[in-house]
């Protein structure tokens, strides 16, 4: 009995391997298209370097470089576009197609003018590379200024109570070549203009001051010849700034839509910049039912004015509101803040209705009774 179990069982064995064996033989192979495609590269697009770096460019002088691509694939390769990334970035006549194992360039123009310092610019190409559609390019280097204005210029700050008043900006030549400047001109009479040499060749102090007496508010420019072909004249902005004896903080009174809803008072400061003490006074607004205080913080230097406003306050359409304050000083007899009302917003549109539908005349009378009835 155990005999013929064996036997059944070695059967039963060899009729299985026998199975797997044709299976494996009635297995069809891949199709040689499906096998050629793991194959296929495609146009790939690689740059010898996609990284420029110029060093040091002077302020004005421009950029170029050229980047130099190759098809390492083996199809076409489409460079759909070159973007620069800013303004001051160009891009030249690029190469369009490239075929496999040739090469391509993209110019790249970069104007240095308004820069001072480190720069980093990104180019981004765009193609049909299988292993990279988008390519960005870096160029970097630092750009310096031939010469340097510090501060870039003068601005003269006049106290109410002086004549005169003066800045200084420093001149630092950045290049080799010595720079020698003659004597400084204005082109206003306000303004006079003096030059110091730290350094001969290398740094210069140009000292402005204001001639008195000083018209108000001006503005001017210093010119300064130089030994240099490519900046000949170099020019300095010069201006007068006349600090008000009387300053008012913030410089206008501002209200609600009117008609108020409920009384408000609000307040501002008046600061006396001036070198002697100022008293104010009577203070008054030029419409009715607006009530108008004057609070002497600092004694002769700094004060608060307060004015009520009653309920249902509006400002007469047209007419203009101030607070006026009375001053001690001669040159601002009177102190003016303008009172200012926010317009009420306008109500939203209303939709016009649609006209109601006309009832027919068959739908209103009854059709008539049949005969008989």
């Amino acid at each position: 009995m155990n005999t013929l179990m064996k036997r059944l069982a070695l059967a039963v064995g060899f009729m299985t391997m026998g199975s797997a064996v044709v299976g494996a033989r009635q297995t069809p192979a891949p199709p040689a298209a499906a096998a050629a495609a793991t194959n296929v590269i495609g146009p790939k697009i690689q740059f010898a370097t996609p990284i420029y770096d110029f060093g040091r460019a002077r302020a004005g002088e421009p950029v170029k470089h050229i980047y130099v691509f190759t098809n390492t694939g083996d199809q076409l390769l489409i460079i759909n576009s070159v973007q620069p990334g800013c303004g001051c970035t160009t891009v030249g006549a690029w190469t369009k197609q490239v075929e496999p194992g040739q090469t391509g360039s993209i110019p790249i123009q970069f104007n240095t003018s308004g820069y001072n310092g480190p720069v980093s610019k990104r180019p981004t190409v765009l193609c049909n590379g299988t292993n990279q559609a988008t390519v960005f390019l870096q160029l970097n280097g630092t750009v310096y200024r031939p010469f340097e204005l510090n501060p870039p210029m003068a601005v003269l700050n006049l106290p109410p109570d002086a004549e005169t008043a003066s800045a200084v900006v420093t001149l630092t030549n950045n290049t080799e070549e010595p720079l020698l400047l003659s004597a400084p001109e204005s082109n206003n009479r306000a303004f006079m203009a003096e030059l110091k040499t730290n350094a001969l060749g290398k740094g210069y102090q140009l000292i402005v001051s204001a001639v008195p007496p000083t018209p108000g508010s001006v503005q001017g420019q210093i010119s300064l010849r130089s030994s240099w072909t490519n900046a000949a004249v170099i020019n300095v902005p010069v201006a007068i700034n006349v600090q008000p004896a009387v300053m008012v903080i913030p410089p206008y009174i501002t209200l609600a839509p009117g008609p108020l809803a409920s009384a408000v008072t609000n307040s501002v400061s008046i600061q006396n910049r001036s070198t002697n003490d100022v008293t104010l006074s009577e203070p008054v607004v030029n419409v009715p039912g607006v009530e108008a205080q004057i609070k002497e913080m600092q004694p002769g230097k700094s004060f608060t004015a307060l004015l009520a406003f009653p309920q249902g306050f509006q400002i007469p359409p047209g007419q203009q509101v101030e607070l006026m304050v009375k001053s001690s000083n001669p040159k601002f007899p009177v102190v003016k803040v303008p009172v200012m009302q926010k317009p009420r917003p306008a109500p939203p549109p209303v939709r016009p209705t649609p006209p109601a539908k006309p009832v027919s005349s068959s739908a209103a009378t009854p059709p008539p009774l049949p005969a008989g009835h």
